[in-house]
């Protein structure tokens, strides 16, 4: 049950994009929320559907759900398939939830695809006249050097080989163990990529794939499907 906030007339929304600093974005907006006793909302925008959410861009988002769901954030927000601009979709959200802050990454415009001129945060400023909005500075050591990037998702299966291996299949068989979606890296003419999956207790795993065989363990008991 999530605690009661002391505070109604105060709302704060964190507004996250794809990347590592989204994490530091709502753990900031949650101590704020802490400070004020205030209910805290989290929202991303993306003009493409859920379902076609690359594994790098899903990966982020079950994380950010993941530590939403720890920090008891009142609700954690995705315009999926949203094709209004950014600014007038986080306006829509802080309108419909009384939101009085906002919290953003430093440099958003670089972030939100739309925005190609002039400072997001003056967009922002200008929609929403009466709503706070602090600006939280980009930790540069998360950014990666090196970003790979990945083919749109396909259906795939997990099977035990001899070996004890977990082995990457395409075709549905009685000795499939986990099934999920395969997102192959760009550029390479091996199955190489990543193995996402919903495990026997419900919660998402991501595993990297190596020609047709996953790197790493899976610790969790394979919930076998006939």
């Amino acid at each position: 049950m999530k605690k009661i906030r002391g505070r109604m007339d105060e709302s704060i929304l964190v507004c996250v994009y794809y990347g590592p600093n989204g994490e530091r974005l709502i753990k900031r907006g949650h101590k704020l929320s802490q400070i004020m006793d205030c209910p805290l909302y989290v929202l991303t925008v993306d003009a493409l559907p859920y379902d076609e959410f690359d594994a790098e861009k899903s990966g982020y988002v079950d994380r950010w759900k993941e530590l939403c769901d720890e920090l008891e954030v009142e609700e954690f927000i995705i315009r999926d398939n949203e094709k209004r601009s950014s600014v007038k979709a986080i306006a829509e959200v802080a309108h419909n939830h009384n939101i009085t802050q906002i919290i953003i990454g430093q440099s958003p415009q670089n972030r939100w695809e739309e925005i190609t001129k002039g400072s997001f945060v003056n967009v922002l400023l200008r929609a929403m006249s009466f709503i706070d909005i602090h600006i939280v500075s980009i930790d540069r050591r998360l950014k990666s050097t090196e970003e790979m990037s990945f083919e749109k998702g396909v259906r795939g299966f997990l099977q035990k080989d001899e070996n004890g291996n977990y082995r990457l299949s395409f075709a549905r068989s009685k000795d499939n163990l986990y099934e999920g979606i395969f997102y192959k890296e760009i550029g390479t003419d091996f199955n190489n990529g990543v193995f996402k999956f919903i495990n026997s207790q419900g919660k998402t795993c991501q595993v990297h794939v190596t020609e047709d065989v996953i790197t790493g363990q899976l610790a969790d008991p394979p919930n076998v499907k006939k």
